[in-house]
Parts: structure tokens; C-alpha cells; sequence
């Protein structure tokens, strides 16, 4: 390891630690939890042998945890012996370039009617013009509405306050289902 990090760079070499400590862990950890999942189904029949078997899957737990710890060390050691790191010039080294995307939000909602955004896409550079927002339900106080005849309230939104008055929604109020 000291010729590797004399050879290639202190720096260079903590970073492919990094990146292999990463990948190996990231392996190890998604077989530990597959693990446990394989232990939690079959823990139950511990039962049947007169033991508990929550204590059971905790040290049952722990020492699949330490397997891993020993397992994740060694792999980590093994690649990091194995790796060879070939010098790459700067210039050879390209940054993808990306081109902006057309991207359209499509989305199911009841009071768009069947659901599709049918709006064109700006061009790239302009910014998407935004839907005028929709106001909560009001009941406009000249509209005739009286509070005491639920027969002059029309259809009145789940959601919207009752005209009543209570200061409840009215789903909750007038609104009720029988």
C-alpha cells in the first residue's frame, strides 16, 4: 500500500479508499438487511422451542451485524490490494455535455378533466407561463344567499365553509352524509 501511495498520489489514493469503503458498503449493507428480512420470517419458529424469540433475533441480528463488519473489512482490503490506477491526461477527459430536455408534467387531476396537460412546452430559456390559481370557495355576499335555507346555497364545495355560519367545513356540518 505505501508503494501504491508513493506511486500514485496520497490524494488519489484516499479517494479510491473512499470509493471502494462506499461501494462495499453499500453491497454488505443491502445483504445485511436482506439478511435480517430472511431471519425476522423464519425467527417465529424459535417459539415452538420454548424461546423468546425477540431475544433470539437480537443476537441472531448482532451477529450477522459483526459478519458484516469482518466481511466488509476484508473485501475493502482485497480490492484496495488488487486496484491498479492508470493515469488518464486531462485533456482526454471530457464532461458529457447535456442538452435540456423537454420535460411535461403529466398528472391525474379530477378538475383538469381527463388529466393530460395539453399546453405546448417553451422553448428552452423561457420559463413555462403558470396557470392562474384558483380561488378558495366565497359565497358573494349580495348572491341572495340565505343562511337559515340550505335551499339558496346551491352546490356548495366539500371542503368550503358552511354557509350556515358555523365556522365548520361543510362536510362536517350541513353537508353530512345520512
Amino acid at each position: 500500500m505505501a508503494a501504491k501511495v508513493a506511486n500514485y498520489g496520497p490524494e488519489v489514493m484516499r479517494m479510491a479508499e473512499k470509493q471502494f469503503l462506499l461501494m462495499v458498503l453499500d453491497k454488505q449493507w443491502k445483504d445485511h438487511l436482506l439478511s435480517l428480512d430472511h431471519l425476522r420470517q423464519i425467527i417465529t419458529l424459535r417459539a415452538f422451542g420454548q424461546r423468546d424469540p425477540l431475544i433470539e433475533f437480537k443476537i441472531e441480528a448482532f451477529d450477522l451485524f459483526k459478519q458484516m463488519e469482518a466481511l466488509r473489512r476484508a473485501e475493502t482490503t482485497m480490492l484496495l490490494s488488487r486496484v491498479e490506477i492508470r493515469a488518464v491526461n486531462p485533456e482526454e477527459i471530457q464532461a458529457p455535455v447535456r442538452q435540456p430536455t423537454n420535460i411535461r408534467e403529466i398528472r391525474q387531476d379530477p378538475a383538469a378533466g381527463n388529466g393530460v396537460d395539453e399546453s405546448p412546452m417553451p422553448p428552452p430559456g423561457q420559463t413555462p407561463q403558470q396557470p392562474p390559481k384558483q380561488q378558495p370557495f366565497r359565497h358573494a355576499a349580495g348572491s341572495g344567499l340565505d343562511p337559515a335555507d340550505p335551499a339558496t346555497w346551491g352546490k356548495v364545495p366539500r371542503n368550503a365553509p358552511c354557509p350556515c355560519g358555523s365556522g365548520r367545513k361543510y362536510k362536517h356540518c350541513h353537508g353530512k352524509l345520512a
